[in-house]
C-alpha cells in the first residue's frame, strides 16, 4: 500500500452521522457518505472506507485498514488485535456508552444470570454472550440473531443480548434488563503495521489530537466580553465558573478585554449577571476544537 495514502475505516449505519459530523468538527469535510463505500474527503492522504461497525476490527487486524473506528464490543467480539490510539465518547444519541444487555420481557419468571441455565438466549454478540455464561458458570444456549432481536422473546427465545444506549426501545417493548454484560465506547484504533511505519503513525496521531479537540470542545463555547478594569474583581468573586480568563486592556483607558472557555449549559445564567456587573459587548460563539 503506498505510505502517502492512510486508509481508515469508518462505520456505516447508526454511527455514520455522529462520525461525519466529528471529523468535520476536526476539520475534515467527507461527503458522498451516504451512497457510497469510498466517500470523497479534502484531505489527499486519506481514502475513507465506511463499513459496518461490526466488520471494521477485523479488516483493521488483516492489514486490509491502517486504521478506523469502531465500538470496543465489537473489537472484543472478533477478538482482534489491533492497537487502542484513543478512546472517543461519543455515541448515535448521546455521550453515553452503549450498552450489551440480558433482557427478558416483564413479565418473566427470569431474575438472575443463574436463571437462564438450559435456556435459549439470541443475540448479535455472540462471542460476548457465551464467554459472559462460562465466566458465570451458566450452560445457557447462545444462537445468532440477525436482527429485531427484540421480538424473539418470549415466543423463540428465553432472553435476548442486545445493545442499547438509553433504553427507551426496550422499555416501548416491554422488556426488563436482568444484568449488563459490557459498556462500550467507539474508539480509534490502528493495525500493527501501520503503527509501526513512521509516516502512517504520525499522521494517525494527528487524526487522534484533532478528533480529541473534537470531543472536548462539545460542550463549550467562547465567552468574550468588555469592562471597566475596576469591576474585574468583582466579576470574578461572584462568578467562579469564568476560571483562568484571558485579560487584556483596551485602548481605551480603563477598560479590559475579557475572553474564557466555558459550559455551554451555563451561559445562559451568566450572560444576564455579566450584564449587571459591567460587562458590555458580550459574544457568545461556538467552538470546534479544544486542545489541552
Amino acid at each position: 500500500m503506498d505510505s502517502k495514502f492512510l486508509t481508515i475505516g469508518l462505520p456505516s449505519g447508526s454511527l455514520m452521522e455522529p462520525t461525519i459530523a466529528l471529523f468535520a468538527k476536526a476539520g475534515y469535510s467527507i461527503s458522498g457518505s451516504s451512497r457510497s463505500y469510498r466517500p470523497s474527503v479534502d484531505d489527499p492522504e486519506l481514502r475513507i472506507r465506511l463499513l459496518r461497525a461490526q466488520e471494521i476490527s477485523r479488516y483493521i487486524e488483516h492489514g486490509y485498514l491502517d486504521c478506523g473506528i469502531t465500538g470496543y464490543d465489537w473489537v472484543q467480539e472478533n477478538a482482534s488485535d489491533i492497537r487502542e490510539i484513543v478512546k472517543l465518547p461519543y455515541s448515535k444519541a448521546t455521550s453515553n456508552p452503549t450498552r450489551w444487555v440480558l433482557v427478558v420481557p416483564e413479565n418473566s419468571p427470569i431474575q438472575t444470570t443463574r436463571d437462564l441455565e438450559g435456556k435459549r438466549v439470541a443475540t448479535e454478540a455472540v462471542g460476548i454472550t457465551k464467554r459472559f455464561f462460562e465466566k458465570a458458570g451458566v450452560n445457557a444456549e447462545v444462537e445468532f440473531s440477525w436482527g429485531a432481536t427484540e421480538v424473539k422473546v418470549p415466543d423463540l427465545v428465553d432472553a435476548i443480548v442486545d445493545i442499547t444506549e438509553t433504553g427507551s426501545s426496550l422499555r416501548a417493548n416491554k422488556l426488563r434488563i436482568v444484568d449488563t454484560l459490557m459498556e462500550s465506547y467507539p474508539a480509534l484504533y490502528s493495525n500493527h503495521s501501520a503503527w509501526g511505519d513512521e509516516w502512517k503513525r504520525g499522521k494517525i496521531e494527528r487524526i487522534s489530537l484533532l478528533l480529541r479537540g473534537a470531543l472536548a470542545a462539545r460542550d463549550l463555547v467562547g465567552l468574550k466580553m468588555n469592562m471597566p478594569e475596576p469591576n474585574l474583581k468583582k466579576l470574578l468573586e461572584a462568578l467562579p465558573a469564568l476560571r483562568n480568563p484571558t485579560v487584556s486592556p483596551l485602548a481605551q483607558p480603563g477598560w479590559v478585554a475579557i475572553e474564557t472557555v466555558i459550559e455551554e449549559k451555563i451561559v445562559r445564567e451568566m450572560i444576564p449577571s455579566l450584564k449587571i456587573l459591567g460587562a458590555e459587548g458580550i459574544i457568545e460563539y461556538p467552538l470546534n476544537k479544544v486542545v489541552y
